[in-house]
């Protein structure tokens, strides 16, 4: 079955149409004014010269350590405080030095090592640096570091594990491995993983979004225009964000600061697409490319502003989320979304106009008599796909659905609890060193448990953790305001699934105890390993259901159709557990089958909001086209003249999500390779398939309680259609 959608006569003068003096209309007319085009452009020239300069500071407001993403109920972030203001240097981490040597230890080795500890003191360490500790098999030592740091610049941090690597390193005995771990250590390899990546990342995001336009356009001037444009606006956005970050408290880190880049630009480029196409039509219609543009930006306006409100409110729920990590990637994603759509709803039509039509080379859009946009002709592949859905569209949609499925199947897969040893790709000297001590210590000997406990009750809490199954050695530490610390090593890794065990068993034999050991509090890099996945488990019960609210109102909102509504949203979580079943067996492959939990809402944000994208782009041209033709033509027709642009748009956005798999690190990939897998199924499948098969065989209670829209005559059809400009 092939799609035929009525066509003007080649005879027939379309009017240009005149759109009502609107928000909308005065917006598209000023973007793309004869004269005002230059006031759009200078106003970005001024805001990315602000935006520009600040920008590069970005990577000096992150805040990569753990313990400032915890909420402030959890018991490790209270032990942090307790540290802080009795025991410890509040911009103090600690660095554990781990020293083998195959075979055992040399007394020259032993020399070296105590050497090492009084040039620590001197240069780099802020307190006191522990004495060697040996191995039982002398194969292997270590000593602890308190090393300088601060709350907002991880760099000197960074710069202090540097220093402390060439003190012990330069000069030492041949055969002698060193290396730095500990809470330090791990923070200054995560720093050095993210350092410079913005950058990095921007420019092979460019890259290939640069490819696939040109592959999409077949120009090589026309890809140029959308690319310099989101490029600008995503400086612009990590500008702003900078003065949030450094002035009002706002928390970004590596992950944040890498998902704005690779948002900024995937984002962009879609609703760059999605203009142009709109622009090409309108020139094909209209000499003067003025109004070609603001008909363009008048047409396609609505469903950029309802796909950006989407995203940018479902970011937000974040704000709400227990963890000052989540809290701050959703504003960080809101502004960097916000800004791109200003940036292409007005700055690159401003550019388009101003160039003309000469972009376009070799193919430039000319006049032409009786042209219909909405053609079946140049829609050959989705016409016939959407003949396809029509012929057999329940067939259609549970075929579709079984295959989604099917896919989501591989959920059963999904393991939580990755270890610091699983987080990175390559081998860094935190996880080497983290292994060592394994080999020839108690695993927890890097990082035990920190217990604070009244000075009354430290006696009796010292006997109850010891008696814990998992703790290796209980010891005093300090007594300093009223407060005892004590010590507990684990017998295993302290980002290991049975140390957080231990902890949380430790924390319930202290809260069965009585008297003052009844109020001890139980930190250290286990507890926050534990708090931070507890923290994940209560902001998924939270904030899923917020998020899902939040984009079914939007739908409502924009649809004004419960019917449609309530499927658009069924088949938004349907793709996601699709995509999460089939991204587990790509990591299974991968060999990285486990996941840090919080991959699971990370997901889920940028799937739904992003998901629903192609299908609100979709459903706002059926809607206009329903009104035209009636149900069964105008989805068939909106399947038929959407399906190339918005592919497109979905192949570059996952591409662009790809990038992520330049990060070195293994939660970055699993990110990258996740959103691009489920941004793939809502495009091919979701938004080709199953969401107008199901349109069609529920017909037009589909649209309901709205207005039921009667079926159209032809050529009434052809020339309302002609006369009114479409939606995208």
């Amino acid at each position: 079955m092939t799609i035929q959608i009525p066509a003007s006569s080649p005879t027939e003068t379309v009017p240009p149409p005149v759109p009502s003096p609107t928000v909308v209309s005065r917006y598209a007319a000023f973007v793309a004014g004869r004269r005002s085009k230059w006031v759009v452009l200078v106003l970005w020239f001024l805001l990315m010269g602000i935006g520009g300069s600040l920008a590069a500071g970005l990577a000096d407001v992150q805040d990569n350590d753990p313990e400032a993403w915890l909420p402030s109920s959890a018991q490790s972030t209270k032990a942090v405080q307790l540290a802080e203001q009795y025991f410890a240097d509040k911009d103090s981490s600690t660095a554990v030095i781990v020293y083998a040597r195959e075979g055992g230890l040399t007394q020259a080795d032993l020399s070296r090592i105590d050497a090492d500890r009084a040039r620590l003191a001197d240069k780099v360490a802020i307190g006191k640096v522990s004495a060697a500790v040996v191995s039982k098999d002398k194969v292997a030592a270590f000593v602890s570091v308190p090393l300088r740091t601060s709350p907002s610049d991880n760099k000197v941090l960074t710069d202090k594990v540097t220093e402390a690597g060439k003190l012990t390193s330069d000069g030492a005995p041949a055969g002698l491995d060193i290396k730095i771990t500990g809470e330090a250590g791990s923070i200054a390899d995560f720093a050095d993983v993210y350092s410079g990546m913005d950058g990095a990342l921007l420019g092979v995001a460019l890259g290939v979004v640069a490819l696939l336009l040109l592959v999409t356009y077949r120009s090589p001037v026309l890809w140029l225009i959308p690319l310099i444009t989101v490029g600008l606006a995503s400086q612009v956005a990590s500008g702003v964000v900078y003065l949030l970050a450094k002035h009002a408290g706002l928390v970004v880190n590596g992950q944040s600061a890498y998902v704005l880049m690779v948002i900024s630009v995937g984002v962009g480029t879609d609703y760059a697409l999605l203009l142009i196409s709109r622009y090409r039509e309108e020139l094909h219609r209209h000499e003067d490319r003025h109004t070609a543009m603001s008909l363009a930006v008048h047409g396609s306006l609505p469903a950029l502003a309802a796909s950006a409100a989407t995203v940018t409110i479902a970011s937000l729920c974040l704000v709400f989320g227990s963890m000052n990590s989540t809290r701050g990637l959703g504003p960080v994603v809101a502004i960097g979304v916000v800004l791109v759509f200003f940036a292409m709803t007005s700055l690159l039509p401003a550019l388009l106009v101003i160039l003309g039509r000469w972009v376009f080379w070799p193919v430039k859009p000319r006049v032409t008599a009786g042209y219909d946009p909405n053609s079946a002709q140049g829609h050959g592949t989705w016409a016939k796909i959407a003949g396809a859905v029509g012929r057999r569209p329940r067939a259609v949609w549970i075929g579709t659905a079984l295959v989604l499925g099917v896919m989501a199947l591989g959920i059963a897969g999904v393991h939580t609890g990755q270890t610091q040893a699983e987080q990175f790709t390559g081998k860094v000297d935190s996880v080497t060193g983290q292994q060592v001590l394994a080999e020839h210590f108690p695993a927890g000997s890097s990082a035990p448990a920190d217990v604070y406990v009244r000075d009354a009750g430290a006696p009796s809490a010292t006997a109850v953790v010891a008696k814990v199954p998992g703790v290796s050695s209980v010891s005093t530490q300090a007594a300093k305001g009223g407060w005892t610390h004590l010590t507990a090593v684990l017998r295993d890794a302290p980002d290991s699934a049975a140390a957080k065990d231990t902890v949380q068993d430790i924390r319930t034999a202290l809260d069965g105890s009585t008297g003052p050991a009844a109020d001890a509090v139980v930190g250290g890099q286990s507890a926050v390993a534990l708090d931070v996945s507890e923290a994940q488990g209560d902001e998924e019960t939270l904030l899923i259901p917020l998020i899902l609210a939040v984009v079914l109102v939007m739908l409502l909102v924009l649809l004004r159709a419960t019917i449609a509504s309530a499927v658009l949203l069924g088949s938004v979580v349907l793709s996601f557990a699709a995509a999460v079943g089939t991204a587990s067996l790509l990591f299974h492959a991968l060999d990285h089958a486990k996941i840090d939990r919080g991959l699971v809402l990370f997901g889920f944000i940028f799937l739904v909001a992003l998901g629903v994208d192609y299908t609100i782009f979709l459903m706002t041209r059926a809607k206009e086209e329903v009104r035209l033709r009636g149900h069964r033509e105008g989805i068939l027709t909106a399947v038929t003249v959407t399906g190339g642009v918005i592919t497109s748009a979905g192949v570059v956005l996952a591409a662009t999500f790809c990038v992520l798999a330049a990060i070195p690190t293994v939660s970055a990939l699993q990110q990258g390779l996740l959103v691009a897998v489920g941004i793939l199924l809502d495009t091919f499948l979701v938004r080709s398939l199953l969401v107008p098969a199901l349109a069609l065989d529920l017909g037009p209670r589909f649209w309901r309680p709205g207005l039921t829209p009667q079926e159209t005559a032809p050529h009434e059809s052809a020339k309302s259609r002609a006369e009114a400009p479409s939606t995208v």
